[in-house]
């Protein structure tokens, strides 16, 4: 019997929300059914909505300090969920996993320097390393022909040796793909990244939401050399729908690395985090798991219903099963269409606002990325309106 209605349609317009009021901006029209940015449409655990609702009935929202008992909610998600350990002095607040990203790279590296992403990726990776001067080479994902991607481990090792970037930025699960890197793989990036000197932020911002019974490798747990050269961001936003609450933390094991790293955060005020975000991470970790493992298994029935819908009614577009969070890395390969004529089918025949494969990098031509954390009946709609897209266009 379930506890929470994940059915249930919100209306979500009127509440600043991006899904919404970013789609002409972004795609040309607002008459789309969006399933596109990464936040769900479910509403939000009642434990969170409680306790920011009991925090705001007090009258005075003043300076506020995090309590002990915020930190040991993070400390003891990550003990529990994931077998990793982390103490106090290691952890600090980012208000948010790209700000956390961006604070990396200008303080790692100099204009100039080089970074390294792994495309088709989040596509921050490369607008935040651009944008602060810094050059970005790419070690792409190798697709293989049983549909799976891999890491490229001999193209890292040969871009460390020649390239000599300064940083790294892994996905931890890979987003858009949906891969969760098993250990050896990871402990190899850390091998590496310890030889030739290189600093290794990993986004693990989707390690809570593991799919079919899997587990999440914390980069940094994996070798001695991962939390030797690892910085770690993390947050409760995707895995409770708590984005608008800017709460995310960043792990450094290594001395040398934290010391220097969290002093310039704190002179700077950028670790300084609002009593919402702290009471909202607190209520997540500490009494939201019962409605993560019911929320987990509908997104799994999701996906499970896309992938039937898709061999049965569209079986020209394919999709790579995710292994961890609610995208849908959506493959339109087949149909032989330019990116444009793509784009064209999606939006302006399907009506569907999805994010496009391409600005994830050149590697995601022939793709779009979905996203299935909505709904049942609306899922379905999106896919209905594909399969008459698709026809309509076969008859023009």
């Amino acid at each position: 019997m379930s506890k929470y209605n994940f059915d249930e349609i919100i209306d979500r317009h009127g509440s600043g929300c991006t899904k919404l009021d970013n789609l002409r901006e972004l795609f040309g029209s607002d008459n789309l059914l969006p399933l596109w940015i990464a936040d769900m449409d479910f509403r939000v655990c009642p434990e969170i909505t409680e306790a920011l609702q009991c925090r705001m009935a007090h009258p005075i929202y003043g300076y506020s300090v995090p309590s002990a008992s915020y930190w040991q909610s993070i400390i003891s998600w990550l003990r529990r969920r994931h077998d990793f350990e982390v103490s106090r002095q290691e952890l600090t607040y980012v208000p948010g996993v790209v700000k956390g990203i961006a604070y990396a790279v200008n303080f790692f590296t100099q204009r100039g320097d080089k970074v390294v992403i792994q495309p088709p990726v989040y596509h921050p990776f490369r607008i935040v390393t651009q944008g602060n001067g810094r050059i970005i080479v790419p070690n792409p994902l190798i697709l293989a022909d049983d549909g799976h991607y891999h890491m490229d481990l001999e193209g890292l090792e040969k871009i460390f040796a020649t390239e000599h970037p300064r940083l790294m930025i892994l996905c931890n699960p890979h987003n858009p793909v949906g891969i969760q890197w098993d250990r050896e793989t990871l402990a190899a990036v850390g091998a590496l990244a310890a030889r030739y000197g290189v600093v290794v932020v990993s986004d693990e911002i989707h390690g809570d939401l593991m799919l079919g019974g899997r587990r999440h490798f914390p980069f940094a747990a994996c070798s001695d050399d991962c939390a030797k050269v690892g910085i770690t961001f993390g947050a409760p936003s995707k895995t409770f729908n708590i984005p608008g609450l800017v709460s995310s933390w960043c792990i450094v094991k290594n001395p040398e690395l934290r010391k220097p790293f969290f002093e310039w955060l704190e002179v700077n005020e950028f670790n300084a985090p609002t009593f919402v975000s702290t009471i909202g991470t607190e209520a997540a970790y500490t009494n939201g798991e019962p409605w993560l493992a019911e929320c987990t298994r509908y997104i799994e029935e999701n996906i499970d219903f896309v992938e039937k819908y898709l061999a049965e009614h569209i079986p020209s577009v394919g999709m790579i099963r995710p292994e961890a969070s609610f995208l849908i890395w959506m493959d339109f390969r087949s149909l032989g269409l330019s990116h444009s004529e793509l784009v064209d089918l999606v939006v302006n025949h399907a009506h569907l606002a999805l994010n496009d494969g391409e600005m994830f990098g050149p590697q995601g031509h022939g793709f779009m990325r979905v996203n299935v954390a909505t709904p049942r009946s609306l899922l379905l709609s999106a896919l209905e309106r594909l399969s008459a897209a698709l026809t309509e266009v076969a008859r023009s």
